[in-house]
């Protein structure tokens, strides 16, 4: 169940211009990704997880979110990840319980807690930097 919608606007309008500046520390990601209407580029801070040559992303806030949409009608986008800039292909969905064993022990509790069941993956095509 993906948080409400409520949460996904402060956010987005909120909480994201302040978050985007720790994305590349931990688990903390920069995903940039062009409109798929406007050609704009936009920069929004996630929880991704390496997992071999893919990262997994919990979908918090469901799977019609508009990044997501953005990077599959693009096939792919970039991420900032640890002093990496990494390019990825096209997000595939998970199932759920694949989706929780990808993500690190205490954000499986949260996200049990939380009833996301929503996750997807893309492959890492080319790492740059470091």
């Amino acid at each position: 169940m993906p948080l409400p919608r409520a949460v996904t606007r402060f956010n987005k309008a909120v909480l994201n211009k302040g978050m985007i500046h720790v994305a590349g520390h931990g688990p903390f990601v920069e995903l940039e990704h062009v409109g798929r209407r406007t050609g704009r580029h936009y920069r929004v801070p996630l929880n991704a997880f390496r997992s071999g040559d893919s990262l997994a992303f919990a979908l918090t806030y469901g799977s019609g979110v508009d990044w997501l949409r953005n990077v599959r009608a693009a096939g792919g986008c970039r991420v900032r990840m640890r002093g990496e800039v990494l390019e990825l292909g096209a997000p595939r969905r998970l199932p759920t319980d694949v989706g929780l064993a990808r993500m690190p022990a205490p954000a499986r509790v949260v996200l049990r807690l939380a009833h996301v069941e929503d996750f997807v993956e893309m492959p890492v095509l080319r790492s740059h930097g470091r």
